[in-house]
């Protein structure tokens, strides 16, 4: 059996021009896009994807109308309602700036993380409020708070922290969000978008890219799957040469 990604990223785009193409007020592509998650969410349990996060609303999207944020801050709240997590023994995780959400939906948000925190056949992970270059500067505000001076002395908030010639690579990556989890190994974006959009910048820099022009509310099992076959058909060399990573795999 081919090797299925461990986890999958998803750019949900195009419930709106979904919804407008069909002369359908916007807020109602966003509540045929929960269907979608659904569905996904589903048939990655069945499938065997340990992760899954999903771009569900980024910083930047607070600048769109109000009556639409409002609408889509209520959707958050009956869309965990759903009993999915726990059907398929499912952990909810959420990522992003939390501060600026309702109070309602922060507590949603903790009631769920807690809730199914027990499930683990696979995690879903939410980047709400979220923007990459906004987790990366809050990684590095957290390092230099541990960063000492170059007299050995405390500068900063905490004492005991780093020298700056002991910050890496997997130190900036544990002061992430997402450190508890790997990082995606399939980034799917629907909707015929060619970019990132401010998404998990430092996670995938060596995650598949797969765009489709399907919109999401119409993002059907099918297409997953085709994103999946496609995945399974690269070589992830990760900067060796082909026949170093063929004669890996011998």
């Amino acid at each position: 059996m081919k090797k299925i990604p461990e986890h999958i990223a998803i750019i949900m785009d195009g419930n709106g021009r979904w919804a407008t193409e069909k002369g359908m007020p916007r807020n109602a592509g966003h509540q045929a896009g929960v269907e979608t998650v659904r569905r996904i969410t589903a048939e990655c349990v069945r499938l065997g994807v340990k992760y899954l996060t999903l771009y569900t609303f980024s910083t930047e999207n607070w600048n769109r109308p109000a009556d639409e944020v409002s609408a889509l801050m209520g959707l958050v709240l009956t869309s965990l309602e759903d009993e999915i997590f726990m059907k398929h023994n499912v952990r909810f995780r959420v990522i992003g700036d939390m501060k600026r959400l309702p109070d309602d939906v922060q507590q949603k948000l903790r009631e769920t993380e807690e809730h199914t925190a027990g499930n683990d056949t696979m995690t879903m992970v939410v980047a709400l409020s979220y923007s990459s270059r906004w987790e990366i500067a809050e990684a590095v505000r957290e390092i230099v708070a541990e960063v000492h001076d170059s007299l050995g002395t405390t500068k900063f908030l905490k004492t005991g922290g780093l020298f700056p010639k002991d910050i890496t690579e997997e130190t900036v990556a544990q002061h992430l969000q997402t450190r508890f989890m790997p990082d995606p190994d399939l980034l799917i974006r629907t909707g015929g978008e060619l970019r990132i959009s401010n998404y998990l910048l430092w996670q995938i820099a060596y995650s598949e890219l797969y765009f489709c022009d399907t919109y999401w509310p119409d993002f059907a099992e099918a297409d997953l799957h085709k994103a999946i076959e496609s995945f399974q058909s690269r070589q992830r060399r990760f900067g060796k040469t082909e026949a170093q990573v063929e004669g890996n795999e011998k």
